[in-house]
């Protein structure tokens, strides 16, 4: 168990550095951005599926796209997570308007009520 936490802890780390390091840099608004986000652990399956109910017309008005979700097969290492949710926004700006925008904010209160979550958010490769 401290390995795996410790691995995750690197791995956010790094993302954590790699968005910092971007924001402080002129964005390319011509590159893609993921957010990832690791259902550690769901507490309530009622109100996380009203919130996966609701989430994705929110997400589409940003331009978002679902790339990812479910169970994923650990290749290597320690961290084995439950589930995860890979989404596309266009632009860091459309993805962090989606992820403060009010409607969300509502969504975002019933998610964290309804179970243990990790996100993080990065710069694509390239279109």
């Amino acid at each position: 168990m401290k390995i795996r936490t410790f691995f995750h802890f690197l791995f956010v780390i790094l993302v954590t550095s790699t968005i910092m390091m971007s924001a402080s840099c002129t964005s390319n608004t011509s590159k893609p951005v993921y957010c990832l986000f690791e259902n550690v652990k769901i507490t309530d399956s009622v109100k996380f599926n009203t919130y996966k109910k609701s989430v994705s017309t929110i997400v589409e008005k940003f331009g978002g796209k679902y790339i990812v979700a479910g169970k994923p097969k650990t290749l290597e290492g320690q961290w084995e997570p439950q589930s995860l949710v890979i989404i596309k926004f266009p632009s860091l700006e459309q993805a962090n308007k989606w992820y403060d925008c009010e409607d969300y904010k509502k969504l975002k209160a019933l998610r964290h009520t309804s179970g243990e979550f990790n996100a993080v958010i990065m710069e694509g490769l390239g279109k």
